[in-house]
């Protein structure tokens, strides 16, 4: 859901109520969603997402912007039946998708603010209730995720969420791999470091490519050339765009292991395009042995319906999974 729903008064939510309307409407329903799975699956509802920033800084900069903000969250919970939230608040402090515009000193003041929203949708939620966090997985961009911020941050949360993808992006001019072993590792070390318990550390997973067009080439990297329509992404249940059919094909054809950064790649230097994504092999290599040196607490991806309709992806993540595990009667 946006995050900009929940700044409205509560007052508006209890009209809704009174006409028959659904105060907090889903695109689906928490309790359809239930019937899909093992009985005892946690079901939780995701606030914000990539570029949703506007609503969280409304609510997060006043004390009663946080309170009623969380109240209103308190309320769909229990209103929808959902097991808890997650909050997808990924680039408080700066470094967002809106960089370019604003600098981040004008995002600083987010630091101190984020800990204290977490704090109150705890207090409305209550002990029981589940909330996770989306949080950035490159160090340039964990500015509000200090030694400091996170024990006040942990207090409020059940797991994190570390989005170990996207570690190639748009402000990149040398490639990488945007999903890679020896990246991932570097982000959950660094928010292991800061004083995030392993154990409520998930490994995260990303279920689509990413391309970018290139322009320059040295011994061992290519230069990436940046700017819009330079890079782009679509996910395995997707069309391949036209214009990338031919390309795509050769790199599914030629892709290559990249055993220093541990990922999967193929620049096409036809077309001059490169082409970073996860294979079965790479999240078999990565899904348990990650897991298990770092001792975390499990692994998620971005998104499930990104898979089909093969769910190649997804098979191999259960199968890492469970061999992390250790048996395979474990369920994700």
């Amino acid at each position: 859901m946006p995050s900009s729903f929940f700044n409205r008064e509560q007052k508006a939510n209890a009209n809704a109520r009174s006409n028959g309307d659904t105060a907090f409407p889903l695109w689906t329903s928490v309790a359809e969603v239930r019937g899909k799975f093992r009985e005892g699956t946690r079901i939780m509802v995701a606030i914000g997402g990539w570029g949703d920033t506007e609503g969280f800084e409304e609510a997060a900069g006043t004390e009663e912007g946080r309170e009623r903000w969380a109240g209103n969250v308190g309320g769909m919970v229990e209103e929808s039946g959902a097991d808890g939230v997650d909050i997808d608040w990924e680039y408080p402090g700066g470094n967002g998708e809106d960089y370019k515009r604003i600098p981040n000193s004008s995002h600083a003041w987010e630091i101190s603010a984020y800990p204290l929203l977490l704090s109150s949708l705890r207090r409305a939620l209550g002990p029981h209730k589940l909330i996770s966090a989306a949080v950035p997985g490159l160090p340039r961009d964990m500015l509000a995720f200090t030694s400091t911020t996170i024990p006040l941050i942990d207090a409020s949360l059940d797991f994190w969420n570390i989005m170990t993808y996207d570690l190639m992006n748009r402000r990149d001019n040398v490639t990488s791999h945007h999903t890679g072993i020896a990246a991932s590792q570097v982000a959950l070390d660094a928010y292991l470091a800061r004083g995030v318990p392993s154990r409520k550390a998930n490994l995260g997973l990303a279920f689509y490519v990413k391309w970018f067009r290139t322009r320059a080439c040295g011994e061992k990297k290519v230069g990436y050339g940046g700017g819009s329509g330079g890079a782009g992404a679509f996910s395995w249940d997707d069309e391949v765009p036209g214009a990338l059919a031919d390309s795509f094909a050769r790199a599914l054809r030629e892709g290559m292991w990249d055993e220093e950064g541990g990922g999967w790649y193929y620049w096409d230097v036809r077309e001059r395009l490169w082409w970073t994504w996860d294979t079965e092999v790479v999240i078999g290599k990565k899904v348990p042995g990650v897991l298990r040196e770092r001792d975390l607490g499990g692994v998620f991806a971005w998104g499930l319906g990104e898979d089909g309709p093969r769910w190649e992806r997804l098979e191999a993540l259960t199968k890492g999974y469970r061999e992390w595990k250790g048996s395979a009667k474990d369920e994700l």
